[in-house]
């Protein structure tokens, strides 16, 4: 069946929830292993003043006992410590009479690029902060949750996952391709744009500085790598079993992204065939491989035992302090778009939001294609899959 799971809750209500279900019993995890991802999605020049407010950190509240997992739903709740300042605004109970412009703090005019105008008008919402309570990016602190549980779930099984920006603002990383994901990761962890290319690390530290001294945003690229993937997870056989797709989903499904790419991506439309695909050898040690990743470890939807590389295209965050113009949806007149306090550039953050969605697929995919009631038996089936690959 696979795993999935649901959050719940507003940017300024009193907690994020997430509810994961599917994963193997028997599998160790600890809170720990969540706060530490939350922890690295608040970090990143640029962030605004909210994460100075929310020092995230997940609660367990089901599914696991003395370490380890049940095998039922697993929930995690995340609490905002700035509902204090947003009881009244946020609140659950109707409002008196005459308490309306005390209370509500409305929101009538649009922030173009958000999701305020069309949501309103989809769910018939006068009041545009009942969309954009829900639609803000607050919520990715819980797929970060989710994430961080399938990340445990990777790492137990041998597949290790690292994300790192390669691009902010027209100022580009240069990293060597062949560096090993320990190294990549021990550098993205020290770099406050979570870049691995320390020659451009004070550039884009500028490039966020003037956007914001401008009253402006900026946006980026980033790039997850996985490595350790069983060969042949995924499939060819129907569009929506192919794992590639549903990795390209996912990242799509992100706040502010507008572009995906796998591989060498777009870059494949300006190349001849013979320097697209990968050559295929045979070592007797580690069985089929390429001796080029121009494909990013997928062929026909499926893994290839390659590194898996995928990347995502954040557009600048819209919220900006040099607003541009809008409707006000009650009186139709043009106004200055609403100011909602924000970033000047979340692409450091966004990284390890994309490494917590692509983590998640590639757990689910896992999940999905080997028995997974047990985690012992799970991770033993896997193992058999590498063995098998390998002498096939």
């Amino acid at each position: 069946m696979g795993m999935r799971y649901l959050t719940a809750g507003e940017s300024h209500g009193p907690q994020l929830t997430t509810i994961l279900e599917g994963l193997p019993a028997g599998m160790t995890l600890a809170a720990s292993d969540i706060n530490e991802e939350l922890a690295r999605r608040q970090k990143g020049y640029g962030r605004g003043r909210r994460m100075q407010i929310e020092k995230d950190t997940a609660e367990i509240v089901s599914g696991v006992r003395h370490g380890q997992t049940l095998g039922s739903p697993i929930t995690l709740v995340v609490k905002n410590n700035d509902w204090k300042h947003w009881t009244n605004i946020m609140g659950i109970e109707s409002i008196e009479e005459g308490q309306e412009d005390e209370i509500k703090r409305k929101v009538t005019r649009a922030r173009p690029g958000h999701a305020d105008l069309n949501g309103a008008i989809k769910y018939g919402q006068r009041d545009m902060r009942n969309v954009l309570e829900r639609s803000s990016a607050r919520e990715t602190t819980v797929r970060v949750a989710a994430g961080a549980v399938a990340k445990k779930l990777l790492s137990l099984v041998g597949v290790s996952i690292v994300a790192h920006v390669v691009e902010i603002g027209g100022v580009t990383a240069n990293v060597d391709s062949t560096i090993t994901l320990e190294a990549l990761k021990g550098r993205t962890e020290s770099s406050p744009v979570r870049t691995a290319d320390p020659n451009v690390e004070q550039e884009m530290m500028q490039a966020i500085d003037n956007a914001k001294k401008n009253g402006d945003s900026i946006g980026g690229v980033v790039e997850v790598i996985a490595t350790g993937m069983p060969v042949g997870v995924g499939s060819y056989v129907h569009y929506d079993r192919k794992l590639d797709g549903k990795l390209a989903a996912a990242i799509m499904s992100i706040n502010a992204f507008k572009g995906v790419e796998i591989g060498i991506g777009f870059e494949a439309a300006r190349k001849p065939g013979s320097e697209v695909h990968d050559e295929i050898a045979w070592d007797q040690e580690k069985g089929y491989y390429r001796k080029t990743n121009r494909l990013g470890g997928f062929e026909g939807g499926m893994t290839t035992g390659m590194p898996i590389v995928v990347r995502g295209v954040m557009k600048p965050i819209p919220t900006l302090y040099k607003p541009l113009m809008s409707v006000d949806i009650e009186t139709k007149e043009p106004f200055a778009a609403s100011i909602e306090r924000s970033d000047s550039c979340a692409v450091p953050a966004a990284a390890v939001v994309a490494e917590s969605v692509v983590a998640w697929e590639l757990a689910n995919a896992l999940v999905e294609q080997f028995y997974s009631d047990r985690f012992a038996t799970f991770a033993e089936e896997i193992k058999r899959q590498r063995e098998f690959a390998r002498e096939f």
